[in-house]
């Protein structure tokens, strides 16, 4: 039998030098990395302390803020009226005027009680209200209502009021109407039976319907709509003036008459003082 061999020594010899070298490598990455966790932290911290200081310096900054003199000062940049087209910008201002300007960021500012005070201007239907800063400043919309008929007493004599399509009366201090206005020029004394200030949407209607056959039927506009007498209406057209009587159910049918007759109307040479539709059946002309 051959002789046992004997077992190898498996045991690593440690280098006791390159030990030491490894535990000061990592007591080295164990400090390096501290230093990098501090310093972010360090970084973070001061980076939160310098947007707090910017957002209090900013919140306080001036451009924040409304100018006191917003509704005071005309021709101020701090206030732009736009869309109003009825009520002069100046009228807005003196409204405004005896309101308080909001102490605080034009962001956090209330703006109902502008909108509120606007609204009591018969011209006014609703108002919308923008705020802008840097500067702080308003931008004012105003949507206005639909002017559809002006009243005169008398064809030469401007225009005393104005109603809009939902029946809302304008007076004086919003004339006269800016001439992009295409309005139904009505003649009414306001009396007799028939005060205008006193007129509801349904009358407005009415008016605008009675004009709008004569329009279609005689295929001539309408130069304006006598009610000086409320029970003798009269239409103006370019041809002959047309009397058609009282406003009853019957006023639509009189209307349709109109181009049987208008094209003899023409034809006559005399003067023709008004064409008569006013009866039931019977239709003549009326001569000066």
């Amino acid at each position: 039998m051959g002789k046992d061999k004997e077992p190898k020594d498996t045991e690593e010899i440690i280098d006791p030098e390159r030990l030491v070298k490894n535990v000061q490598r990592k007591r080295k990455l164990r400090k390096t990395r501290k230093k990098q966790s501090f310093l972010r932290k360090f970084c973070r911290f001061g980076m939160t302390v310098f947007l707090l200081c910017s957002f209090v310096y900013i919140s306080k900054m001036p451009q924040w803020y409304l100018d006191k003199n917003i509704f005071t000062v005309t021709g101020n940049n701090s206030v732009v009226i736009i869309n109003n087209k009825i009520i002069k910008s100046h009228k807005i201002l003196a409204l405004l005027k005896r309101s308080e300007v909001p102490d605080v960021p034009v962001y956090m500012a209330k703006t109902d009680y502008i909108e509120k005070e606007l609204k009591k201007l018969p011209p006014v239907k609703d108002v919308y209200i923008r705020r802008y800063a840097f500067p702080a400043r308003l931008q004012i919309i105003i949507n206005e209502r639909v002017p559809v008929l002006t009243i005169s007493p008398d064809v030469n004599v401007p225009a005393v009021a104005a109603y809009t399509s939902d029946g809302v009366m304008l007076g004086r201090e919003y004339l006269p109407l800016s001439k992009e206005f295409k309005t139904i020029k009505v003649l009414s004394y306001g009396t007799k039976g028939d005060d205008y200030t006193k007129w509801k949407a349904a009358k407005v209607k009415q008016i605008e319907t009675i004009v709008k056959y004569v329009e279609t039927y005689s295929k001539e506009p309408v130069e304006y709509i006598d009610l000086r007498n409320p029970e003798d209406i009269y239409v103006k057209i370019k041809t002959v003036n047309i009397r058609l009587g009282k406003p009853d159910a019957q006023i639509y049918e009189r209307i349709a008459r109109i181009p049987s007759i208008l094209p003899q109307v023409k034809l006559v040479d005399s003067k023709v003082k008004y064409l008569d539709l006013s009866w039931e059946k019977v239709n003549y002309l009326k001569l000066e």
